[in-house]
C-alpha cells in the first residue's frame, strides 16, 4: 500500500517505536518519516509507505512551527524533563519584559546545539557520548527564527511558539530566553512540532501528492505511451526546458524528472498515487 500521510506522535515514545505502531495498524512492511522527533517531544510526523517514502526529499518540509513550554531555573543537561538536578526558585519577571525576550529570538541566530542530541562527533552521535559520561564540545551552528511570540507566561513556566528553518534545536531556544532573562538555567517541560511547512495533523488523512510536492509541474506533449512504459523523454516534448526537478502527471501515477544540460533523466519512475 502506498501512503502519505500526517500522523501525531504523543510525548513518551521515540519515532521508531511509533512507526513500528503505524505499520503494523496499517499491515505494511515498508515505511519511514521525516524529521525525527525526540521521545520527550510530541506533534507532527510526516509518514510515507510504500513507494512514497521515496517523496520525502521533494516535499516542502520547512518553515517548521514549535509550541514549547520553558521551566525557568530547572537544571538540566538534557535541556528538558528528563534529567532535572535542581531547581532555582525565581522571582517572577514583568510580563512584558518575557514577551520582549522571547519576540528577540526573530532572525538570524547563532547557538549551541544540546550536547544530548543526534549531532555526530567523530561518528558518534553526541547523544550517546553525552549519556556514557564522555565531554562533548559541538561547535555552533545557525539557525532562521521567522516569527517567535509568547503564549503564556505563569511563573516560572513560559510557554511560546516559534517557526523555525529546518534543523533548529527549540531546547537550545529555550535555553537562550531563560539566558537573555539573566536566569543560568532553563529546560522544557513540553515540546510540540504544529508543522512542517504545509503539512498539519488531520487524522492520518492521505495526503494529495499531486499538492505536496515542493517542485513545479511539467507538461510532456508527446506520445502518452513513453510515459506509461517508462521510456526516454525528449527535450523538445516537453512544455519547460530549464534545468531542474518537475513532476509529469500520467493520470493514476506520477513521475519525477531532472532536466540537466539539456537531457531528459527520471529521478523517479512510475509513483501510483491510487
Amino acid at each position: 500500500m502506498n501512503r502519505l500521510f500526517v500522523a501525531y506522535k504523543p510525548s513518551g515514545i521515540g519515532s521508531n517505536m511509533f512507526l513500528s505502531k503505524l505499520k503494523r495498524k496499517y499491515n505494511n512492511k515498508k515505511a519511514g518519516f521525516t524529521g525525527t522527533l525526540d521521545p520527550f517531544a510530541k506533534g507532527v510526523l510526516i509518514i510515507g509507505m510504500g513507494s512514497h517514502t521515496k517523496l520525502f526529499r521533494f516535499l516542502d518540509k520547512t518553515p517548521k512551527r514549535y509550541k514549547a513550554t520553558l521551566w525557568l531555573g530547572a537544571d538540566s543537561d538534557s535541556l528538558d524533563t528528563e534529567m532535572i538536578s535542581h531547581v532555582e526558585i525565581l522571582a517572577e519577571f514583568a510580563h512584558a519584559k518575557v514577551e520582549e525576550t522571547v519576540k528577540s529570538l526573530e532572525g538570524e541566530l547563532e547557538y549551541e546545539p544540546p550536547i544530548f542530541s543526534a549531532k555526530r562527533i567523530n561518528g558518534q552521535r553526541a547523544y550517546d557520548l553525552a549519556r556514557a559520561g564522555k565531554e562533548v564540545k559541538l561547535n555552533k551552528i545557525n539557525s532562521t527564527i521567522i516569527e517567535s511570540k509568547l503564549i503564556n507566561y505563569s511563573h516560572p513556566f513560559v510557554t511560546f511558539e516559534a517557526t523555525v528553518s529546518e534543523g533548529t534545536y527549540i531546547r537550545s531556544l529555550g535555553r537562550i530566553i531563560a539566558n537573555r532573562l539573566g536566569v543560568k538555567h532553563g529546560s522544557l517541560s513540553a515540546l510540540e512540532r504544529l508543522n512542517e511547512g504545509q503539512f498539519t495533523y488531520d487524522n492520518e488523512k492521505a495526503l494529495d501528492i499531486k499538492k505536496s510536492l515542493n517542485i513545479p509541474q511539467n507538461i510532456y506533449t508527446g506520445e502518452i505511451d513513453n510515459l506509461k512504459y517508462g521510456r526516454v523523454l525528449a527535450l523538445e516534448d516537453l512544455e519547460i526546458k530549464e534545468d531542474g526537478y518537475y513532476w509529469l502527471d500520467n493520470g493514476d501515477n506520477i513521475s519525477i524528472i531532472n532536466i540537466e544540460n539539456n537531457e531528459v533523466k527520471y529521478e523517479l519512475g512510475r509513483i501510483y498515487i491510487c
